[in-house]
Parts: C-alpha cells; sequence; structure tokens
C-alpha cells in the first residue's frame, strides 16, 4: 500500500475519533468553548515545533494569512456547533460539501470557467444538501444543517486561501495562523457561556488539540505523497467510520433521506474532485 494512502486512512481515522471526542465532550462545553481550547492547545504545539525546527515567521502575506486563519476558525466554530447538535453522521456528510464550494469560489476569484459536467455534479451535490437540510420541515434541525452548509463555505474558502498561501509560505506557518487565529474568533462565542471544564473535560480537550493536529498532519502528508483526489476519495470513509461510532455511541441510526442525501453529496463531490483535478493536469501540460 502506498504512503500517500496510509497517511489518507490515517487521515480520516484520528479525525473521526476527534469527532467522537467533540460530539462526547459537547454534553458538557460549549462549542465555542472546545474551538478555543483546541486553538489553543494546536498554538502551543505549532510553536513548539516553529521553534524545534528553527523556523520564523514570514513579513509578507500576512493579510492572506489571516483570512486563512478566518476562514479556518469560523469553519471550526460551525462544525463544533453542527456536531454538538446533530447526529455524527449528517454533520460529517454536510462538512463534505466543501468541494462545491471551491469549485463556486474557484469560479467567482480565480475566475475558472464552470464546465457544464461541473454544473450537473453541483446540482446532484446541491439536491443531496437539500435531503440533509429539509426545508420542509422549517425545525431547527434545518437552522442547524445551514450552519453546517456554511461552514462548508468557509472550509472551501480556507482551500483556496492555502492554494495560495503554499508557494510562498511553510506548512508550520499556515497551520500557525489557523489554530491561533480560531483560538481568538471564539472568544466572543464562548464570553457568556464559559463552563469550567471538569478534570475529564479537561483531559477531552487536551485530546482534541493533539489529535486535530495528528489529523492535519497526516493529511498534509497524504496530500505531498498521493492524488489529490485519491486522498479526496479515502477521506470519504470518515464518513462511514463516523456513522459506525454513531451508531455505536450514541444508538444514532441515519433514515432513508440520509442515506440518499449522503450518496449524491459523495458521488457529486468526488466527481468534481476528479474534474478538478484533470483541469489542473491540463494546465500544467
Amino acid at each position: 500500500m502506498k504512503n500517500g494512502v496510509v497517511f489518507a486512512l490515517l487521515s480520516a481515522s484520528v479525525f473521526s475519533v476527534m469527532n467522537v471526542l467533540v460530539k462526547a465532550v459537547s454534553n458538557h462545553i460549549p462549542a465555542a468553548e472546545i474551538a478555543f481550547f483546541r486553538g489553543l492547545i494546536g498554538t502551543i504545539l505549532i510553536l513548539f515545533f516553529m521553534h524545534y525546527s528553527r523556523m520564523s515567521f514570514s513579513r509578507n502575506g500576512i493579510p492572506m494569512l489571516v483570512i486563512r486563519g478566518l476562514m479556518g476558525g469560523l469553519y471550526m466554530l460551525a462544525f463544533f456547533y453542527t456536531l454538538s447538535k446533530m447526529p455524527l453522521s449528517d454533520a460529517s456528510i454536510l462538512a463534505q460539501t466543501s468541494p462545491v464550494f471551491v469549485i463556486l469560489l474557484s469560479g467567482l476569484i480565480l475566475k475558472e470557467r464552470i464546465s457544464g459536467s461541473a454544473g450537473w455534479l453541483l446540482a446532484l451535490t446541491f439536491i443531496g444538501a437539500i435531503c440533509l437540510v429539509n426545508p420542509i420541515q422549517y425545525s431547527s434541525f434545518s437552522l442547524i444543517a445551514l450552519v453546517g452548509l456554511l461552514g462548508a463555505l468557509c472550509s472551501a474558502a480556507a482551500s483556496i486561501s492555502i492554494r495560495y498561501l503554499s508557494k510562498s509560505h511553510p506548512s508550520y506557518e499556515i497551520v500557525f495562523y489557523f489554530v491561533a487565529t480560531s483560538m481568538l474568533i471564539a472568544i466572543p462565542f464562548m464570553w457568556h457561556s464559559f463552563v469550567i471544564p471538569s478534570w475529564v473535560d479537561i483531559t477531552y480537550l487536551f485530546a482534541i488539540g493533539v489529535v486535530s493536529l495528528l489529523g492535519q498532519i497526516f493529511l498534509t502528508k497524504a496530500f505531498t505523497h498521493e492524488n489529490a483526489v485519491v486522498v479526496q476519495m479515502i477521506s470519504y470513509s470518515g464518513l462511514l467510520m463516523n456513522v459506525l461510532f454513531g451508531l455505536w455511541f450514541w444508538r444514532e441510526i441515519p433514515d432513508v433521506i440520509t442515506f440518499i442525501g449522503g450518496f449524491l453529496i459523495i458521488v457529486g463531490c468526488t466527481g468534481l474532485s476528479v474534474m478538478k483535478q484533470r483541469q489542473v493536469k491540463e494546465v500544467s501540460v
């Protein structure tokens, strides 16, 4: 098995474990507070790695680094919020719609043309998202699902900024701005709802910070060693793990609509990822 495939599987597994930890501790700790401690622990660890590697901060590109951190921080807040309010599988599927927004933002910001085939795949994914949001019910579930989609949009914006920054900035510095900014963004949201964590909660929060950083490292190495489409498709194995974890720990049984919506989103996003990779190859040739 190739190293890139192994790293992609490790990343999907580690992020699934992180999701379980977040959902478990969210019974006692608000989502914004979880995001704050996740960012705090990640910031400390990244500063240690940068110091160990004798890496200094760049003086250029700071506005884009801040934008990357801002978008990543908002995504983390939205994702943790949906994890605390929705079934684990549903929140994870909504987060996987980010490739759709990458395509749309690439067309708007980078002026990349959207082909007819991409339009059909976008429509397919959009239908899948509607199945999960289920606006006909007009319930709180619908509003929470919309927050999940907003988080996926922020994740897509962060991905585009990473594509731009990776040409001139080391990965440690990019990750630092993400975790540090996400920590700062969470402060206003937890200001009036801060809960003093118990020692058990502190253990969970520390584990979330460490595990999420490991997931980021594994994912970065996966993209370094393997085709982006392969990594994207392997990452969907995390959805299966989330379904199993949700069933195991919280007896969450996805309904038929969730299965249909999830299937459409996976098919649509996989097709978009393959198409995007082909466009990159054609441009490089």
